[in-house]
C-alpha cells in the first residue's frame, strides 16, 4: 500500500512537466503565428482543448471523474470553453477574450479546489492553490481588458499560459525536492 502514493507523486510530477511543456510551446507557438488568423484561431481553441484532455486524463488516473469532481467539472468547463471560442471567433477577439477570463476564473477556482484536495494526500501543492488564485484574478483582468476600446490578440492570453507553465513547472519541480526530501528522511 506504501506503493501507490510515490506513484501517485511520480504521475503528479510528470504531469506537472507536461503540463508546463505544452504551455511552453503553445506560447511559442502563439508568438511566431499571431500575425496568422487562422493559426491563432486555432490556438486559441487548442489551449481549452489541451486543459480538458489533461484533466480528465489526471482524473482518470487519480480515481475516475467522479472521485475527482473539481477536475470533473473542469473537463466541462474546459470543453465549453473551446466550443465558446469557436463562437467568440466569428464575433471579434475582445469577446475571444471575454470567454479566456471567464474560462480562467472558472479553471482556477476548480484547480485551487483540486490543489486543496490534493494536499491532504499528497503535500505540496501550494503552487497549484497558488495558481488556481492567480489564474481567477488573472481572467477578471482579461474581462475587464475585454470591455476596454483596445483590439486584443493572442498574445493577451500568452502571459496568462506564461504562468501557467512556470506554476506547473515549480510544482513538479517541489513535488521531486520533497520526494527526494521524504526519501534521505
Amino acid at each position: 500500500m506504501q506503493k501507490q502514493p510515490s506513484n501517485q507523486s511520480d504521475w503528479l510530477r510528470s504531469y506537472y512537466f507536461t503540463r508546463a511543456a505544452f504551455s511552453l510551446v503553445w506560447i511559442a507557438a502563439a508568438i511566431l503565428l499571431a500575425g496568422q488568423p487562422g493559426a491563432a484561431a486555432l490556438l486559441l481553441v487548442i489551449y481549452p482543448l489541451w486543459d480538458a484532455l489533461a484533466n480528465l486524463v489526471d482524473a482518470r488516473v487519480n480515481g475516475g471523474l467522479r472521485a475527482n469532481p473539481s477536475q470533473t467539472l473542469n473537463v466541462a468547463v474546459s470543453t465549453v470553453t473551446a466550443l465558446a471560442v469557436v463562437i467568440a471567433l466569428g464575433v471579434g477577439t475582445n469577446a475571444v477574450l471575454a470567454v479566456f477570463g471567464a474560462w480562467a476564473i472558472l479553471s482556477g477556482l476548480l484547480q485551487l479546489s483540486t490543489g486543496v484536495r490534493r494536499w491532504r494526500t499528497e503535500g505540496a501543492q501550494w503552487v497549484m492553490i497558488l495558481s488556481g488564485a492567480q489564474s481567477a484574478l488573472a481572467g477578471g483582468f482579461m474581462i475587464g481588458r475585454s470591455l476596454g476600446s483596445a483590439t486584443p490578440t493572442i498574445l493577451d492570453i500568452v502571459p496568462y499560459a506564461g504562468f501557467g507553465a512556470f506554476y506547473f513547472l515549480l510544482s513538479s519541480i517541489w513535488l521531486a525536492v520533497a520526494a527526494r526530501r521524504k526519501a534521505h528522511a
